[in-house]
């Protein structure tokens, strides 16, 4: 055995191997034996001489060939060594010692001959255990615990090279590396859960001076910009974060009046004029820097103004790739591939892009401004470019939705000309109205045909249209609304409440639209008729969720909202109620209205949700008429 320095011995007497005097067979003891080892049973071991650059060996005794028993050099205790392990340490000195390469091999001979006769010797352990004491001729000294006479000579053996000690410290390494590679996986799996965030409550930990501890909500104390009504307040962490988020939808339509907008008006001429009576600002109050204002004077909510973004997302999703809209296949569209339901049994695409860019347009969103530039832009487009060189726009529809469709796309070029004085728009916004003058029937009325004796319902959109082309400056002959006013003499018997045609009996859809048109056309709310009709509907036709008729709703609204006062918050509290809670919440559907009521199936989901979202921006889409506005 060769002894390794140590850290306490740096330096050791070498000593070098000498011939042994006599071959003879390594003692092997049985470890199972209950007898004594020998006294001095080393003494006639092969001794070594002193060697330069040598380190002390002396022979070993095979126990059962795996184990080597030996002396110790430097303190002479028995030690046991392990074949295949090649070292030893001592116990009692700490030494430790290696055998050189003869050994090595030696002992694995003597191991594989072991292993050979094992199964033969076993049946005797006892005779086995004789003969290997007889065979080893080992002289027993009488006294065994005597130390050595000499000090033991010791062997050359060079200390083995590091890549010979390679296997176990790869081994080392590879379960390290495991372990590290099974540490890391959990961790990747705990890094990989699905990102959430949580609005949790905040708690203040501090007491304040001459105060009990103040508990804060962060969820209840976060400031809205619009108002959220007393029946609407949160209860529960859900309807928190509802309200959040229905006030982070409305936030995306309005604009910061203190952030410079170089392509809308000047503000402060734009606040002045809404204060006069001038005709022009009847759509001025749309402009996204006024909007919160006229939400906290009118009567609207974060949840109406939230609804109002939800359907105008809902629309814009809808839209044709060539920039119109379909009233029958909405659900074909790009974005939609048949997953909402709701289509029209009518074919009228040019009433359908009317009916959604009014909206757009009433919440201030032009072909110019506003996060639906681009979506207002292609459907103006897709008008002008379908118009004829008479001004018609009805794009081929010539059934009965002709004159609603021409109706509805004159309003949308009107306005969009009054907001931004686009001179590309002034012309067709001009021939559009020309050919509803053309159209007027001699008695003053319009329906679905030019020229046809009239109907109070196609009579209300071009009256609307007419009143929008003089708010945008256009040009339009006071005789046209004397006519008008001629019919809808003829559909009364009182002035407060009309019928679909003259001698029809009165119903609350034509009563409202008719005194629309009266309001419109120059009636003050000092006429008797006019306040008697605003009483009927109020009083007796107020909005009900069980009987949806949007159509109505959507006139009505609007008389009501210019008439003010008690009747008008009343009726602004059961309309916004049933409209912002009927809205679509769920799939691809979400921000839209089902179809439901009269007339719904043949406008299906298009026309049903363009006029409720109509009806929400009652706030600004229109001045009111009867009030100034100080802002």
């Amino acid at each position: 055995m060769a002894r390794r320095n140590r850290i306490d011995s740096p330096s050791v007497t070498p000593y070098a191997l000498k011939p042994r005097r006599k071959a003879m067979p390594v003692p092997v003891l049985n470890l199972e034996s209950d007898r004594p080892l020998a006294n001095n049973w080393f003494k006639d071991v092969d001794l070594i001489t002193s060697s330069p650059d040598a380190i002390k060996v002396v022979s070993p005794v095979n126990l059962d060939g795996e184990t080597l028993i030996h002396g110790c050099p430097d303190c002479q205790s028995p030690l046991s060594l392990r074949v295949w392990l090649g070292v030893a340490d001592c116990w009692s000195c700490g030494a430790s010692f290696s055998l050189d390469e003869l050994d090595v091999y030696h002992q694995q001979q003597v191991r594989q001959k072991k292993r050979q006769s094992l199964t033969s010797v076993i049946q005797d352990a006892d005779l086995i255990e004789a003969e290997r004491w007889e065979s080893a001729k080992v002289t027993v000294p009488p006294d065994f615990q005597s130390k050595p006479t000499s000090k033991p000579k010791v062997q050359v053996v060079h200390p083995k090279p590091w890549w010979e000690s390679l296997p176990a410290l790869l081994a080392s390494l590879l379960i390290h590396l495991l372990i590290l590679i099974l540490l890391a996986l959990w961790s990747i799996r705990r890094d990989l859960q699905e990102e959430t965030i949580t609005l949790s409550t905040n708690v203040a930990t501090f007491e304040r001076e001459g105060d009990a501890h103040q508990y804060i909500d962060a969820v209840e104390n976060i400031a809205f910009d619009l108002p959220v009504p007393d029946q609407d307040q949160p209860q529960n962490e859900a309807q928190r974060k509802a309200l959040i988020m229905a006030d982070q939808m409305a936030k995306q339509i309005r604009f910061d009046p203190n952030q410079p907008h170089p392509e809308l008006p000047d503000l402060s001429n734009l606040k002045r004029l809404l204060g006069t009576e001038n005709v022009q600002r009847s759509v001025m109050t749309r402009d996204p820097r006024v909007r919160t204002d006229m939400i906290h004077r009118e009567g609207g909510t974060t949840l109406t103004e939230a609804a109002v973004a939800r359907g105008l997302d809902w629309m814009a999703r809808h839209q044709n790739s060539d920039g119109s809209w379909s009233l029958h296949r909405f659900h074909r569209a790009q974005g939609c591939r048949g997953q909402c339901r709701g289509a029209a049994h009518q074919h009228c695409d040019s009433a359908a892009t009317s009916l959604c860019l009014l909206p757009f347009l009433g919440a201030g969103q032009t072909q110019w401004t506003g996060m639906y530039k681009d979506v207002v832009a292609s459907g103006l487009r897709w008008l002008v470019d379908n118009q004829l060189e008479s001004g018609d726009l009805r794009a081929g529809a010539n059934h009965q939705f002709g004159m609603y469709a021409h109706g509805q796309g004159a309003i949308v070029l009107c306005e969009a000309y009054a907001l931004t004085r686009d001179e590309a728009l002034r012309q067709p916004a001009q021939k559009s109205i020309d050919f509803i003058i053309a159209a007027q029937h001699k008695q003053g009325g319009w329906r679905y045909q030019p020229g046809e004796r009239g109907d109070t319902s196609v009579l209300g959109w071009q009256i609307m249209a007419l009143h929008s082309a003089r708010s945008a400056g256009l040009n339009v002959p006071d005789d046209v609304f004397a006519k008008a006013h001629r019919y809808l003499n003829s559909t009364t018997t009182d002035g407060s409440l009309y019928g679909y045609q003259p001698g029809h009996h009165p119903t609350e859809t034509m009563t409202a639209e008719a005194l629309l048109c009266r309001m419109y056309m120059g009636w003050t709310f000092d006429d008797t008729g006019l306040k008697k009709g605003v009483r009927f509907l109020a009083n007796e036709h107020l909005p009900d969720a069980r009987q949806f008729n949007i159509y109505y709703w959507y006139y009505a609204t609007q008389v009501m909202h210019h008439a003010g006062g008690r009747q008008w918050k009343k009726w602004n509290e059961r309309m916004r109620d049933i409209l912002v809670q009927s809205q679509e919440t769920s799939g691809h559907e979400a921000g839209s209205w089902a179809p439901q009521g009269p007339h719904s199936s043949d406008g299906g989901r298009i026309y049903v949700t363009a006029l409720a979202v109509c009806t929400l921006e009652v706030y600004y889409r229109h001045a009111p008429i009867f009030r100034q506005i100080r802002l």
